[in-house]
């Protein structure tokens, strides 16, 4: 009874505690995110007036004597920002560090001994780090996409104002000397790059208007006056004479400072309202979840308890009695079907199987009764189903094995005709044509001999003589439609057994054919082969550079080419069964054949097939065979072994021997 009771209890408390969790830190992000966006603003401000700082005296320091009135002003603003932000513990490391030397610069400048870009440099150096502690600049909070697109509004809009500070800075220094020196002009090209993308990235993320309004800020007399500020600078190269009034460079550019700065800070009041919002939403939905589990919680352990005396007997004697199905008989009478299936009627009612429970030995109402007949009913439609499943597995296969033994048949008498019609046939357009004829032949033998693989039968060619690993490949490209595009590369000397020559060839047939039909038309798909000594392996690569395949598509294939069975026929798709007689050819190879996928680099896959020594025949004249190659990384370490291998084939025959 007090599991009863107690398990949905916790449930529903576990799962309400994770609703007042959820909902308690959307109102913190929402809190947290309201008092990043004033600290931002208050950054921005001081940003702002050193942004005005630095361009005043720049102008100054190129020659501009008409400034010393408009800084000192301004550095009486940067300094009251400045006293207002040291109490902020964010941005009061920052100041110690980049402005310490402010005093220094102001009284270097107002003299005129202080280098006009190591002054830029730094008042540019300060502003971007008190844009780098901005909480704004690094804020991801939050799932509301109306606020997250906010503050990423207000993030690029900060960036675009501070290239087009910086621009103004950077030309007024340049238009008081009256040309470009050094890498002024280099500079000047990058901060408006930087603006350009800024400004770019802030309309994908803005609303209607607040892209409107930063339209209306560039369409100002002021910015078309900028504007052709910009353009007649932008026509300088170094060295270049400018005549352009430093001053009203200045103004025009201010302004525009300006509009972009009042944009800015409508910006952030309209993150600053949907943050208050989200709060407001958050407490309302917050007060709501803890009422609700409260209620539920209480109505919950009323009616478990309830419940509870009437149902934990009958329930525990029904739980047993389907335990014992599940766990015994159920498995017991299927396993007795699928390996007999010729006694059905025999199996489906087993001497020793239980007559449907009796309620009243249960103990339970009625309803508790219907479970337990239908629970015994759940059993007999199971056993009838495994019946015909097994029936149904056994059809199937005759009938493949059936259908592929008439194809076979069919083919091998249509290959014969079509050999001798090429033996008397001399006319070299009929013989092309013929020989046509014999590679479709060819293929339709393999999709026979295919369907005989998934029925489980016998290799469908009689047992060959030993064959070079060469001709082996050779076969297989036969057999494939598009075979002027495989590529057969070095392929190191090697014998493979008899009985393993057609199930070779077969399988490499279908990893070749995989790879043509996913890989471009004008792409080649390659085949490599190389002797692994430390392993006693030989492997044969198919590499194509087509669309390739997910890691999720790999996975799959590997599992349906490790599979045997027929329950993996009956629920493969039939677009993988090719996948499935590479399984079940790899399956009959024995032990120690291997199949796995690879990228190929560059794009594609790669496919690899590892055939152990048994399966190796002896050289047939020892004293010519070629020596076995250099000890490379072990074939089982996978990828390294294969793409050392295809290096090593490239180097020894760059160019390839195509088939």
């Amino acid at each position: 009874m007090a599991v009863v009771v107690t398990v949905p209890v916790c449930l529903l408390l576990t799962v309400a505690g994770l609703a007042v969790y959820g909902r308690a830190e959307a109102l913190g992000d929402a809190r947290a995110t309201r008092a990043e966006v004033g600290l931002s603003l208050r950054i921005q401000a001081l940003v702002h007036q050193l942004q005005r700082e630095r361009g005043l005296t720049n102008g100054l320091l190129g020659g501009e004597e008409e400034f010393r009135p408009l800084l000192a002003t301004t550095r009486e603003h940067v300094d009251t920002a400045l006293r207002d932000m040291r109490r902020e513990s964010a941005v009061e490391d920052v100041v110690q560090r980049r402005l310490r030397r402010l005093a220094g610069i102001r009284s270097a400048a107002d003299a005129g001994t202080a280098d006009q870009a190591a002054t830029l440099t730094f008042y540019t150096g300060a502003v971007d780090a008190l844009n780098t502690v901005d909480p704004v600049a690094a804020s991801a909070t939050g799932t509301d996409r109306r606020l997250r697109d906010g503050l990423a509004a207000l993030r690029e809009l900060a960036a675009a104002e501070e290239s087009v500070a910086l621009e103004r800075g950077l030309l007024n220094g340049v238009f008081a000397q009256g040309a470009f020196h050094g890498r002024t002009y280099i500079d000047f090209t990058e901060v408006r790059a930087t603006r350009v993308a800024a400004l770019a990235r802030f309309r994908t993320v803005a609303t209607a208007p607040q892209r409107a309004a930063l339209e209306k800020a560039f369409a100002t007399a002021d910015a078309e006056r900028a504007t052709t500020y910009e353009k007649q600078a932008e026509d300088a190269a170094e060295g270049t004479p400018l005549r352009a009034a430093a001053g009203a460079w200045w103004e025009a550019m201010t302004a525009l400072v300006d509009d972009l700065y009042a944009v800015q800070q409508s910006v952030g009041d309209d993150v600053r309202h949907r943050a208050d919002r989200l709060s407001h939403e958050a407490e309302l939905a917050l007060t709501a979840y803890l009422l609700a589990g409260t209620l539920i919680a209480a109505l919950v352990m009323g009616l478990a308890a309830f419940a509870s005396r009437s149902l934990t007997r009958p329930l525990r004697a029904l739980a047993e009695t389907a335990h014992d199905v599940a766990r015994h008989r159920l498995p017991e009478a299927v396993a007795r079907i699928q390996h007999a299936p010729q006694e059905h009627a025999r199996l489906l009612q087993p001497k020793d199987a239980p007559d449907a429970p009796d309620a009243r030995l249960l103990g339970g109402a009625a309803e508790i009764a219907e479970v337990a007949v239908s629970l015994h009913q759940v059993e007999h439609t199971a056993l009838q189903l495994a019946a015909q499943q097994a029936g149904l597995r056994r059809n199937t296969t005759e009938s493949l094995a059936n259908l592929g033994r008439r194809s076979q048949n069919l083919v091998r008498r249509q290959l014969g005709l079509i050999t001798r019609l090429e033996r008397q046939e001399l006319d070299p357009d009929a013989l092309a044509e013929l020989f046509e004829l014999d590679h479709l032949a060819t293929r339709m033998r393999r999709n026979a001999e295919s369907l005989l693989v998934l029925a489980g039968q016998n290799s469908p060619r009689p047992t060959m003589a030993p064959a070079d690993g060469l001709e082996v490949v050779q076969s297989a490209v036969a057999e494939v439609e598009q075979y002027r595009r495989v590529l057969i590369a070095t392929v190191e000397p090697v014998r493979v057994r008899g009985h393993a020559v057609a199930d070779v060839a077969h399988l490499l047939a279908e990893l070749i054919e995989n790879g043509l039909n996913f890989s471009p038309p004008t792409e080649p798909v390659e085949v490599h082969g190389w002797f692994d000594a430390e392993d006693d392996t030989y492997s044969f690569a198919v590499v194509d550079h087509g669309v390739g395949m997910s890691a999720a598509d790999k996975e799959r294939a590997g599992a349906l080419f490790s599979g045997s069975g027929e329950d993996v026929l009956l629920a493969a798709p039939t677009r993988f069964l090719g996948h499935l007689v590479v399984g079940r050819l790899a399956h009959r190879l024995g032990e120690g054949t291997r199949v796995h996928l690879f990228d190929t680099p560059g794009g594609g896959l790669s496919a690899l097939l590892a055939l152990p020594g048994r399966l190796l025949a002896p050289a047939e004249d020892p004293s010519t065979a070629t020596a076995p190659p250099p000890a490379r990384p072990s074939v089982s370490s996978l990828l390294n072994g294969f793409r050392a291998g295809v290096a090593r084939a490239e180097a020894r025959n760059p160019q390839g021997a195509s088939s």
